[in-house]
């Protein structure tokens, strides 16, 4: 499975030349150690470990997403930690991947950009408005009691 595509067997080829500027990707699996991975009680209980881990991470970054705390960033970390021993892991991270890059390359669009900074200021000036009215009719007294 190629990470830039989402058309099965397709094959990407490296580059000799560019190998020395970047990593290859590693394949898909288990990342465990030689020595664990002969051994299939030790195997099964590193994946139970390996999950554990990566699920106490991944509900921790739940519990923050409605607190304070960067929620989705742990949220991720967790599913990097799941994909060092789990395929299914390794595939979501990869389709993650390809959705924040296009995403982010929609969002530097200079179309986009401009519509995002004029919805942004239309957003500023309409709460400057109702902010001015209500200071106006009522004063600088909170609508709550501290």
């Amino acid at each position: 499975m190629n990470t830039g595509s989402d058309d099965p067997g397709e094959v990407v080829v490296a580059d000799k030349a560019g190998a020395d500027e970047e990593q290859p990707e590693q394949g898909l699996g288990s990342r465990a150690p030689g020595f664990i991975k002969d051994r299939r009680a030790l195997q099964l209980s590193w994946q139970v470990g390996v999950f554990l881990v990566g699920l106490a991470v991944v509900a921790a970054g739940v519990v923050m997403l409605p607190l304070p705390g960067p929620g989705w960033a742990v949220i991720f970390g967790g599913m990097m930690i799941w994909a060092t021993e789990f395929v299914w892991a390794q595939l979501v991270l990869r389709w993650t991947k390809r959705k924040v890059t296009a995403a982010a390359q929609r969002a530097l669009d200079p179309r986009v950009r401009r519509r995002n900074i004029a919805l942004t200021v239309i957003g500023l000036v309409i709460i400057g408005v109702l902010t001015a009215i209500y200071v106006s009719k009522f004063g600088f007294v909170l609508p709550w009691k501290i």
